[in-house]
C-alpha cells in the first residue's frame, strides 16, 4: 500500500489561500470600519440624529448583498470567478466614493447600496474551492474565517482613530482606498483556477441545488449560525461593559484576546478534523458546543471574566463553523454550480444576520437578556437535529 501523501498546501494552494484570505480581509476591514462609530460620525449630517435613517444606511448594504448573491455566484459559474469578482470590487469602490462625497445621510444609503450591490462572497469562496483539493480545503476557508475575525478586531481599534483624524468623509476614503488594493489583488496576485468543463454543465440544472437536501442543510446552517451572533451580540456588549465597568470604546481590549484565542484554538480542530476526514463529526461536535455555550450564557454573564471565557467558547466553536460549512457546500454542490450553491449560501447568512438582529432585538426588549440567550440555545438544538441527517460526503 502506497503511503498517504501528507495533507499539506501545495505552493499554487498556498498562494490563493493567502491571497484571497487577504482580499477578503481588506474589504470586510473597509465594511466593518464603518460599525463602530457611524451612528455617533453621522450626526453631523443632515439626517444623521434620525436613528431610522442611520440603521437604514447601514442595513441598505446587506440588503442588495442578500439580493445579489445568486446571481453573482451563478455568473461566476458560467464567465469566471476574476471577472465576477473584479466587477463586484469596482462597485464596491464606486459606492465607497458615494458615500465619502455625500452630502446627507440619503446619499451615504445610495452609496451602502451599491457597495452591497458588489456581492461577492459566493465568487470569492467558489474561487478558493476551485484552487483547492477537497483533502485541505477546510484549512485554506479557515485562513478566510479567521482573516475576518482579524479584520473586525481591528476595526474596532482603527474605526475612532480614523474618524477622529479625517471624519467620516475620510472614513470612506479610506474604504475606497481598500477596495482598491482588493482590485490590485484579484486582478494581479490570485492565480487563475481551473475552469469547470463546458460539458459538466450537461444534466445538471441550477435547480438542483435549490432541492438539494444536504445543501438546504447547511444554509440552515448559517442561517442558524449568523442569527445567533447578531441577536448575542444585541445584549452582550452592554453585559460585557457594565461587568467589566468599560466605556463602550474599551470593548476592544476584550473583543481582540478574544477574537486570537479562538482563533488559535480552531485551528487544530480543523486540522483533526481533515487529517481523520471527519468534517460531518467536527461539524455536529461544534453545533453542540455552541449550544451548550448558549445554555451557560446566563449565568456566565453574572461576572466579566466568565463573559469573556462564555465569549472565547463561542467564537472558536463559531470560527470552526465558518470555516467547515462553506467547505461542505463546496464538496455537496455539483460541481458546475458552486458558485451558485456558494451563493445560495451566501444569502442565507445576509438573512440570519438581518433576522437575528430584529429577532434579538425584539426578545431583548420584551424579556431581557436571558430569553435571547435561551432562544439562541434552542436554535442551536434544532441545528444540531438537523445537521445530524447529513449524508456521508462524496
Amino acid at each position: 500500500m502506497p503511503a498517504e501523501p501528507k495533507l499539506k498546501l501545495t505552493p499554487s494552494e498556498r498562494r490563493a489561500s493567502v491571497a484571497l484570505s487577504g482580499l477578503f480581509a481588506a474589504r470586510m476591514l473597509g465594511l466593518f470600519l464603518l460599525l463602530p462609530v457611524f451612528a455617533v460620525a453621522a450626526r453631523g449630517l443632515p439626517g444623521g440624529e434620525d436613528p431610522a435613517r442611520v440603521g437604514l444606511a447601514l442595513g441598505m448594504y446587506g440588503l442588495t448583498q442578500a439580493f445579489m448573491q445568486i446571481p453573482f455566484g451563478l455568473a461566476s459559474d458560467r464567465w469566471g470567478r476574476r471577472p465576477v469578482v473584479l466587477f463586484g470590487l469596482l462597485l464596491f469602490v464606486i459606492g465607497s466614493i458615494v458615500c465619502a462625497r455625500a452630502p446627507d445621510v440619503y446619499w451615504i444609503t445610495i452609496g451602502r447600496a451599491i457597495q452591497g450591490a458588489g456581492a461577492i462572497s459566493a465568487a470569492v469562496t467558489a474561487w478558493l474551492a476551485d484552487a483547492t483539493r477537497s483533502e485541505v480545503r477546510t484549512r485554506a476557508m479557515a485562513m478566510v474565517g479567521g482573516s475576518i475575525g482579524l479584520s473586525f478586531a481591528v476595526s474596532l481599534v482603527l474605526s475612532p482613530v480614523l474618524v477622529g483624524w479625517w471624519g467620516l468623509s475620510g472614513l470612506f476614503w479610506t474604504i475606497a482606498c481598500l477596495g482598491l488594493i482588493c482590485l490590485g489583488v484579484a486582478g494581479w496576485v490570485v492565480p487563475a483556477a481551473p475552469r469547470t468543463d463546458a460539458r459538466s454543465l450537461q444534466g445538471v440544472r441550477p435547480r438542483e441545488v435549490l432541492t438539494h437536501r444536504d445543501l438546504l442543510r447547511l444554509n440552515f446552517g448559517v442561517f442558524s449560525l449568523h442569527l445567533i451572533q447578531v441577536s448575542l451580540f444585541v445584549v452582550v456588549p452592554a453585559l460585557l461593559a457594565h461587568a467589566g465597568g468599560l466605556d463602550a470604546r474599551e470593548l476592544w481590549k476584550v473583543y481582540l484576546p478574544v477574537i486570537l484565542v479562538s482563533f488559535v484554538l480552531m485551528v487544530p480542530v480543523v486540522f483533526l478534523a481533515e487529517k481523520r476526514r471527519a468534517h460531518r463529526g467536527a461539524l455536529r461536535a461544534s453545533v453542540a458546543w455552541l449550544a451548550v455555550v448558549c445554555a451557560l450564557l446566563p449565568a456566565a454573564s453574572q461576572g466579566f471574566y466568565t463573559l469573556a471565557i462564555a465569549l472565547t467558547a463561542f467564537f472558536v466553536a463559531f470560527n470552526v463553523l465558518e470555516a467547515l460549512q462553506p467547505s461542505l457546500v463546496s464538496r455537496v454542490a455539483p460541481p458546475a454550480y458552486k458558485g451558485l450553491a456558494l451563493g445560495f449560501y451566501n444569502t442565507a447568512q445576509a438573512a440570519g444576520l438581518f433576522t437575528g438582529g430584529a429577532l434579538g432585538g425584539w426578545l431583548a426588549s420584551h424579556s431581557g437578556a436571558h430569553a435571547v440567550f435561551a432562544g439562541a440555545a434552542a436554535l442551536a438544538v434544532l441545528w444540531l437535529a438537523v445537521t445530524w441527517a447529513l449524508r456521508p460526503l462524496p
